[in-house]
């Protein structure tokens, strides 16, 4: 990961101009994205609105080289191709603050996701600062500066935007340069970084390689209940309303909610009469009822159904869990550095429903010598 020289935060603040720049020509962009293409490092945000659609509406793009914060409007400007280069420039470290939706929303706008990424919300949590803060306590925690929280619900696509909302916006990267250099230090130090480079890799990975709508069915809360060829039936529905979601642009559930999905696949109606419910009448019904009867009559069939899915942990496993996630505690606190980063709820879920336990994903990383393989000596002392 780029280098970038490190002085004191003190000098570093009032070196810092946080007054946007407004940026809104191709010819700004070139020479804009130009310049920054020469440095290490470039502090990166997105503004977008997503109420009403499917996927995010990219409404701005911040950007920030540690003196000035310029903001792009991408929705003036024609040629977006220097910005599409500049994040693509391997060369150039993207810094972001908890980037996921920021990475789908540049995806959307410009058909690329940022890399290599430097992702200040786990940085902070690998060097034990906290997990999960958000950019303003981590601003506020390292720089002791406080940042206003008046435009987080703005109307980010109205034009002219006002000086509240650009102001704001501005702030969104100001710092980040600055956090960045501190926690890049700091990693150094502890012989972190790599740690660091591996989970935004994946970050960017999951980016680009989102689930397919077919997988959908397995977030379904209450899944596991489903026989396989119910089971069939809530893949199919799920993979309709992603698709149809998709393609006409609009929330899921505002398609058909999931519990309708849900009860759809448990009592798989073959009539009309029988297929209304809360949440699927009237137009609905009308629009998509005969799709639906279609989709869940030629799934009932399949030869493939999928196999059922795991069961939540039954009381003797949930013990198991407690001393499980005591053991996590324990080796978060010799490593400095906070349990959340170190292993999910889910993963330990996996470990005891699976018949063999395996380290996979995660586990398999740089937490594999911290607490990957720990944890699978302890699931053998206790399944003793």
């Amino acid at each position: 990961m780029a280098d970038q020289k490190i002085n004191s935060p003190i000098v570093e603040k009032q070196l810092v101009d946080t007054t946007p720049v407004w940026i809104d020509s191709s010819e700004q962009l070139k020479e804009l994205c130009e310049r920054l293409r020469t440095q290490a490092a470039v502090a990166l945000d997105t503004e977008f609105m997503r109420s009403r659609t499917f996927y995010p509406l990219p409404a701005l793009v911040q950007l920030g080289d540690g003196k000035r914060c310029y903001l792009v409007d991408n929705l003036a400007i024609e040629d977006l191709e220097p910005l599409r280069a500049l994040l693509l420039d391997t060369s150039v470290v993207k810094i972001m603050h908890s980037c996921s939706e920021d990475l789908e929303t540049l995806d959307r706008l410009l058909g690329a996701v940022p890399a290599p990424i430097f992702d200040t919300q786990i940085a902070v949590a690998i060097t034990g600062i906290g997990a999960g803060l958000g950019y303003a306590a981590t601003v506020s925690q390292l720089l002791q500066i406080d940042l206003p929280k008046s435009e987080t619900r703005s109307d980010w696509l109205q034009r002219p935007l006002s000086d509240s909302q650009k102001n704001y916006a501005a702030l969104d990267v100001a710092w980040l340069p600055l956090v960045y250099a501190m926690l890049l230090k700091k990693l150094r130090e502890q012989g972190r970084l790599e740690w660091l480079q591996e989970d935004c890799s994946a970050i960017v990975d999951v980016a680009n390689t989102p689930d397919a709508p077919e997988l959908y069915y397995r977030k379904v809360k209450g899944a596991w209940r489903l026989r396989p060829n119910q089971l069939a039936v809530l893949q199919d529905l799920c993979a309709w309303r992603e698709y149809e979601a998709r393609a006409r642009n609009m929330p899921r559930n505002h398609l058909l909610k999931e519990n309708v999905c849900m009860s759809l696949a448990q009592a798989m109606p073959k009539y009309m009469a029988t297929l209304s419910q809360p949440g699927l009448e009237g137009k609905t019904l009308r629009k998509y009822g005969e799709t639906l009867l279609e989709i869940i009559t030629r799934a009932s069939e399949r030869s493939d159904p999928p196999q059922r899915l795991p069961q939540p942990l039954n009381r003797e496993q949930g013990e198991v869990l407690k001393l499980l996630r005591q053991k996590v505690n324990a080796l978060a606190e010799a490593a400095g550095m906070p349990p959340e980063i170190l292993v999910r709820k889910k993963e330990l879920e996996q470990l005891l429903q699976a018949d063999k336990p395996e380290l996979e994903g995660r586990l398999t990383g740089w937490r594999r010598a911290i607490v990957g393989d720990p944890l699978i000596e302890e699931l053998a002392v206790l399944n003793k």
